[in-house]
């Protein structure tokens, strides 16, 4: 067999996709970020009719390219959070405003098998839009996310995903320097809103793209 690795996730993901549209999420599946892209921009963007979109912090989004592309739209208003020029009480004034935007967009840092979304956030913006505010959610989701449970999830997000993160991001927390979670009581820790997503209220208000490559962490 050509691409055993390849021909194995496709049997994970469209057994994952199952489970998370029996969660009443609707669920996309591509084989690499450029046509996760192309879904987005074809088969899930027009037909929302949005007049706004923003984003909260996602690696997985952002390689896609459609950061790149959304943010130079002039067919909606962008709300810009990766906007570096801003001051941290712009920043965080336009975060607040981007939770009544009709798309938002970004990643999610886990998800198992039976379909939940995990998540673990910093500020709380990200998880507060996944959860509710816009009228439309989408998700771009890497194979590498996958776990097989909450368990597996949330051990994944302190031990891998946050102190992968944090220096990405260049945060002074023990996990920067150990690679470990110390369940630390730092300024700048990033780990401090939890939130699992069990089903989609309002049914396919949330969109997915699982995606066949690994994406962010």
């Amino acid at each position: 067999m050509k691409n055993p690795i390849q021909n194995y996730w496709n049997l994970r993901l469209e057994a994952l996709k199952e489970n998370l549209e029996k969660n009443n999420f609707e669920v996309f599946i591509a084989d690499t970020r450029e046509e996760a892209k192309t879904i987005a921009l074809e088969a899930i963007i027009p037909p929302l009719k949005a007049k706004s979109v923003s984003w909260g912090g996602s690696v997985s989004f952002v390689s896609t390219g459609l950061f790149h592309e959304l943010n130079e739209s002039n067919d909606m208003e962008v709300l810009n959070t990766f906007d570096k020029s801003l001051s941290p009480e712009e920043m965080m004034e336009l975060r607040r405003q981007s939770l009544m935007v009709d798309l938002y967009i970004t990643g999610t840092n886990a998800i198992t098998e039976e379909g939940h979304l995990v998540n673990l956030d910093m500020v709380g913006n990200r998880v507060a839009a996944i959860t509710w505010g816009p009228k439309f959610v989408l998700l771009f989701i890497g194979r590498n996310k996958v776990c097989a449970d909450l368990e597996e999830a949330m051990f994944r997000i302190k031990n891998y995903a946050a102190p992968v993160n944090t220096m990405r991001l260049e945060k002074k927390t023990p996990c920067m320097k150990t690679g470990i979670c110390q369940n630390c009581s730092s300024p700048d820790r990033i780990c401090n809103t939890w939130t699992i997503t069990e089903k989609c209220f309002v049914k396919n208000r949330i969109k997915i793209v699982l995606v066949n490559e690994d994406l962010g962490f």
